[in-house]
């Protein structure tokens, strides 16, 4: 089981390996406000779990199981911050809230906030009926 740093630095790996098709020490580092030398421990660290190939001076690429799971994490991230937009979290709040909850919550309760995110998209009334009721709790 990946830890939370495991699965931040896989979540990085995987939107990198999407938008640029490679992912460098220097860009993790830079995006997670670390040190190279700590990028390199946790890449070895992915690389002896099986999560990704890496060959010293080479570089590395996501295993199958290192691209599911980063799929997974990145579908966890966007529907969390999905779900906070729709119960009405400021939108300059959503991303911090996210990064702090999401390694928190198990599968299911992902699973659940999926149901119920699928509920609301279903019928934009519900969301209108909701932010109606919060706006009523407010007064």
């Amino acid at each position: 089981m990946p830890t939370p740093s495991m699965e931040d630095y896989i979540e990085l790996i995987h939107n990198l390996m999407e938008s640029k098709g490679y992912a460098r020490v220097s860009d993790i580092a830079e995006s997670l406000m670390v040190h190279p030398s700590s990028v390199t421990k946790m890449v070895q660290k992915l690389d002896k779990d099986g999560y990704l190939n890496y060959e010293k001076y080479r570089g590395f690429i996501l295993t199958t199981k290192g691209k599911k799971l980063g799929e997974r994490l990145v579908y966890r991230h966007e529907l969390l911050e999905e779900f906070l937009e729709i119960i009405g979290v400021d939108d300059d709040k959503i991303y911090e809230d996210v990064e702090g909850i999401e390694h928190h919550l198990s599968w299911n309760s992902i699973d659940r906030i999926g149901d119920l995110v699928q509920y609301f998209r279903g019928n934009d009334g519900r969301i209108d009926d909701l932010r109606s009721i919060m706006r009523a709790n407010e007064d």
